[in-house]
């Protein structure tokens, strides 16, 4: 597994940057990189965010816990290919309001245990969220709704 220090000095050598220039550029101590990359130092949340935006990368890719550079709002946002984008969009109609569930009772099930701590409830959706960013998150998502599209014409 790639470190976040080994992702960061390569992304910087990959943008042709030296230490100094990359901090300056993102307005960091002149010796943050050399901190950051040689992993005496972590970087804050908010100097990987303001890094990830600088060198257009998910967050998850500069930590090194995936190997997919696209940020979550550039697929999310991505056009539909130029053929299909004078077709008819499809919209769904709104759902009928359903009525609020009941707590389940007592012992249910071992999965409802399981998601009722909040932290248990975060973390699943962090790995949904990482899954659906992979590439092969991407096709599934893609290949369902030109699916649904299709069902539309």
């Amino acid at each position: 597994m790639v470190t976040m220090a080994q992702r960061i000095e390569a992304l910087r050598t990959e943008a042709g940057l030296s230490r100094a220039s990359a901090a300056q550029a993102l307005g960091f101590p002149k010796n943050a990189f050399e901190k950051f990359e040689t992993g005496r130092q972590t970087p804050t949340k908010e100097q990987q965010e303001k890094m990830a935006g600088f060198f257009g990368v998910s967050i998850f890719y500069l930590r090194g816990e995936s190997s997919d550079r696209t940020r979550q709002e550039d697929w999310m946002s991505g056009a539909l290919p130029a053929e299909e984008e004078d077709g008819p969009v499809y919209r769904p109609a709104p759902s009928p309001k359903k009525p609020k569930a009941e707590p389940a009772p007592q012992g249910s099930t071992m999965l409802d245990a399981l998601f009722a701590g909040k932290a248990a409830r975060e973390q699943f959706k962090s790995m949904v969220l990482e899954v659906l960013r992979s590439p092969e998150g991407q096709a599934v998502i893609a290949q369902a709704v030109w699916k649904e599209l299709s069902k539309h014409k």
